[in-house]
C-alpha cells in the first residue's frame, strides 16, 4: 500500500525549509481537490505532502486600488468577497460555477493555477487581468506575467523548491468592463467544453474599444490569450459584425482539440459564439458603472 507523510507548515519559510530538505520526494498540496485525485490515480506518489493550508499569510484578498490575491485564497472567499464582485467580476463569474460549494470551500487559486490545466477555470479570468505572479525560493523571489506561466498541459515554469505566494492584479482603466463564459455540458458540476473571458476598457462613448483583452480555456494545450483577436478590436466599434470577425480571428489562433467532453470542431464553433456573448455582456457592464 502507497503511504506518504503530511507535513503542515505554519509559515512561507517553514514551507520553503521543507521543500528544500526533502526535494523531488515532497509535493506541495494547497486545498488537495487536484492532488488527491492524481495520487488515488497513481499519477503523482510522493513521500511527503506538503500542505500550505495552515500558512495563513497565504489566504488573504486586499483591495488598495490594485487587487492582490493570496495563493491559498479559497474559491468560496473569491466568490463571497463584494470587492471582487464589484471591482473584478469576471473573477467571481470563474469561481461561482467551480465545483460545488464543498469543493469551493477547499479549492485554492493557487492550486488551481499550478495544476496548469487547459480546463482551469480561474486561468483565463486572470490572462485578461493581465495578473503577475509572485513567487518565492529560498534563494530569492520573482515575479512572471501569468501569459508566460503555463508551458504545457500540467507544466508551468516553477522550479523546484518554489511557492506562488499570491497574483497582483491592477486597477483596470475606467469605462471598463469584464466577463467570463464558461460552456458545459450540463448545470452540475463539470469542467469547461470551452472558457471564454474577456476585459474591454471603453473610449467615453462606450462603444469604441480602447483595450481589449480575452482568455480562451480548454482552447489549446495551455491558457491563452487571443492576442491576434485583442489587437483587431481595439479601435474599433463593438458591432455585430466586428465580433463575428473576432471570432473567426481568436478560432485561428486557438489549437483545440477532441476529448472526451468535446470535439475540436464543436470548440471552434463555441470560441465565436461565446466571444461575442462575453464581449457585450463586457459592455453591460461597463455601462452600468458608468451609470453609479
Amino acid at each position: 500500500m502507497r503511504t506518504f507523510e503530511y507535513l503542515k507548515p505554519v509559515t512561507v519559510q517553514e514551507a520553503l525549509d521543507l521543500l528544500d530538505r526533502y526535494g523531488e520526494k515532497a509535493r506541495l498540496i494547497a486545498g488537495g481537490t487536484d492532488a488527491m485525485v492524481m495520487w488515488k490515480q497513481k499519477k503523482i506518489s510522493p513521500d511527503f505532502f506538503i500542505s500550505l493550508r495552515n500558512v495563513t499569510d497565504l489566504n488573504s484578498i486586499k483591495v488598495q486600488g490594485d487587487l492582490t490575491i493570496g495563493s491559498g485564497t479559497t474559491h468560496r472567499s473569491l466568490e463571497l468577497s463584494p470587492e471582487i464582485r464589484k471591482d473584478f467580476p469576471v473573477i467571481t463569474d470563474a469561481v461561482v460555477n467551480l465545483g460545488s460549494v464543498q469543493v469551493r470551500n477547499s479549492a485554492t487559486i493557487g492550486g488551481n493555477i499550478c495544476t496548469a490545466a487547459p480546463s482551469a477555470d480561474t486561468a483565463p479570468p486572470l490572462l485578461v487581468l493581465e495578473t503577475m505572479v509572485n513567487i518565492i525560493a529560498s534563494k530569492g523571489g520573482r515575479s512572471v506575467p501569468i501569459d508566460e506561466f503555463f508551458t504545457g498541459p500540467s507544466q508551468t515554469v516553477l522550479e523546484p523548491g518554489e511557492i506562488v505566494t499570491d497574483f497582483h492584479i491592477a486597477r483596470p482603466l475606467p469605462n471598463t468592463g469584464m466577463a467570463y463564459w464558461k460552456h458545459t455540458r450540463r448545470k452540475a458540476m463539470d469542467l469547461p467544453i470551452l472558457g471564454v473571458a474577456a476585459l474591454i476598457s471603453f473610449e467615453d462613448d462606450l462603444k469604441t474599444c480602447k483595450k481589449v483583452r480575452i482568455g480562451l480555456g480548454v482552447a489549446a494545450p495551455t491558457p491563452m490569450r487571443a492576442k491576434q483577436a485583442e489587437a483587431f478590436l481595439e479601435g474599433k466599434v463593438l458591432e455585430a459584425g466586428v465580433l463575428e470577425e473576432a471570432g473567426k480571428i481568436a478560432v485561428g489562433e486557438a489549437q483545440p482539440r477532441t476529448s472526451v467532453r468535446g470535439s475540436e470542431w464543436y470548440r471552434k464553433e463555441l470560441i465565436g459564439v461565446l466571444l461575442k456573448r462575453v464581449a457585450l455582456i463586457c459592455q453591460e457592464r461597463a455601462k452600468g458603472a458608468a451609470d453609479k
